[in-house]
């Protein structure tokens, strides 16, 4: 059977590649995706989206839990965890079906199957069906990673969870162990202790949320005690002894071991890249920890190949791997293109109260040489915040003192991932703090922190 000829192949259809696929056909490529697993990849069926429809259901049930607060009466107050669950499950139905039809409106043609490099400009495309191979000048790795599984801490599905056995739980914990406090391992905290798991967060950095700010994280970790979480920092679990209805985690802090029992052990500790069975090294493909190396463009030095997303190395993050999926397929396409700046993509993390960051911490600007200001403000001194029962948050912003420009910007409290765009635009912008200052800020809003945040590093906060 001959070879179906394509401009691009794009291999793997998550939030980088179906991405890739559609400003390639966009741009009057013959596009072709190959996807072994769903449309939409991990964040939309795994990632992303499910976790942030489970956040949304204990958010809600936190809030009904205050509901005399707001002058509301909420009587026997539950929940059901196999309609939260559901919930979550429709909700990544909906959009990986949506992923099916915007494929088909923009003629990219999709074979569901695993893909291998089988020599340059070629991919062969295993199936059920059988083998079939494709040909194109173009082809762009979009292959994701998967959560890291560290010896003797493997998941089993049963009392010992990754990120997929915790969005379809087995059970509810009751006494939960959560290793690694980055952002799954946060989140997912976050939603089980809300509907009443006694949860622990162990970190083996001497802080959780180790890539945000410092005093971002020292903040989030106050809250997060506040509702009852228990932190260790600086402590590693050496090992689970596991039986049918506990596990006794062994955990190393400051030289010595305890033995603690929970009933349900996350894993969160890192991802590694999918970069096996690819024939990448067979293509002479440089692969550092499990991640494909490349240029700013995102090129692997292997003419017409490209990687794109979790693949490609940090940060990992979903818009990331989009972006870096238009420019490729736009540098294929002839046109001119910037690359992607990982300190101006924001990282949001949806636990209560939310996180989210763009560009420098504070530690970091200083390292590099910059002379800052810092500007803080707290939400306690916002009228909305306090009108929506969330006082508790601050927003933090650092400049360069000699020219003004908008190093970095860190926030905690309610909608901050939400918030964090108008700094990240304002950074798109080379913005500087009298640009900032000089912008009318509507009220009443939370943005209007934001505003304050810049005034207070430069001596001018209004409501502080």
């Amino acid at each position: 059977m001959a070879a179906k000829s394509f401009d691009l192949i794009v291999i793997g259809a998550g939030p980088g590649g179906y991405v890739a696929a559609i400003r390639g056909a966009q741009l009057g490529l013959s596009v072709a995706i190959v996807e072994r697993e769903h449309l939409g990849g991990i964040c939309l069926n795994w990632g992303c989206i499910p976790t942030k429809a489970l956040l949304r259901s204990s958010e809600v049930f936190h809030l009904m839990q205050r509901a005399s607060e707001f002058g509301l009466k909420a009587d026997n107050i539950g929940y059901d965890l196999e309609a939260v669950v559901k919930r979550s499950r429709k909700v990544a139905g909906q959009l990986s079906g949506g992923i099916g039809h915007l494929m088909k409106k923009n003629k990219v043609s999709v074979f569901m199957g695993a893909a291998t490099l089988a020599g340059k400009g070629k991919v062969s495309v295993k199936s059920k069906d059988g083998e079939e191979t494709l040909t194109a000048k173009n082809i762009v790795l979009a292959t994701g990673a998967r959560a890291r599984n560290l010896p003797g801490l493997e998941a089993d599905g049963k009392r010992v969870w990754m990120y997929k056995d915790a969005l379809q739980p087995p059970h509810m914990p009751k006494k939960l162990l959560v290793i690694g406090s980055g952002a799954i391992g946060i989140e997912f905290a976050s939603f089980y202790n809300t509907l009443g798991a006694d949860t622990t967060v162990v970190e083996v950095m001497d802080r959780i949320l180790p890539v945000e700010d410092e005093e971002i994280s020292k903040f989030a970790k106050k809250q997060f005690e506040k509702q009852g979480m228990k932190i260790m920092q600086k402590a590693v679990v050496k090992q689970l002894d596991r039986a049918d209805d506990k596990v006794i985690a062994h955990i190393e802090t400051g030289g010595k071991v305890t033995k603690h029992e929970f009933d349900t052990v996350i894993s969160a500790v890192g991802i590694v890249g999918n970069v096996e069975d690819l024939g990448l090294e067979d293509l002479g493909v440089k692969i550092d920890r499990t991640h494909v190396v490349t240029d700013e463009y995102c090129r692997t030095g292997v003419e017409g190949l490209y990687a794109i997303g979790d693949i490609a190395g940090a940060p990992w993050l979903a818009h990331k791997a989009s972006h870096e999926g238009v420019m490729v397929a736009e540098l294929i396409a002839g046109q001119h293109t910037h690359p992607v700046k990982p300190e101006s993509i924001a990282g949001c993390t949806y636990c209560h109260p939310q996180v989210a960051s763009v560009g420098y911490t504070e530690a970091k600007a200083k390292e590099l040489g910059f002379d800052v200001k810092v500007g803080r403000f707290p939400f306690i001194g916002n009228g909305k915040a306090i009108a929506l029962g969330e006082p508790e948050g601050m927003i933090k912003t650092v400049f360069d003192a000699k020219t003004g420009e908008l190093l970095g910007a860190h926030m905690v409290g309610a909608e901050v991932t939400e918030l964090i765009q108008g700094y990240v635009v304002g950074r798109q912008l080379e913005t500087t703090e009298e640009d900032l200052m000089n912008t009318v800020f509507p009220h009443p809003t939370l943005s209007e922190m934001m505003h304050e945040s810049v005034l207070d590093a430069y001596g001018r906060v209004i409501h502080m």
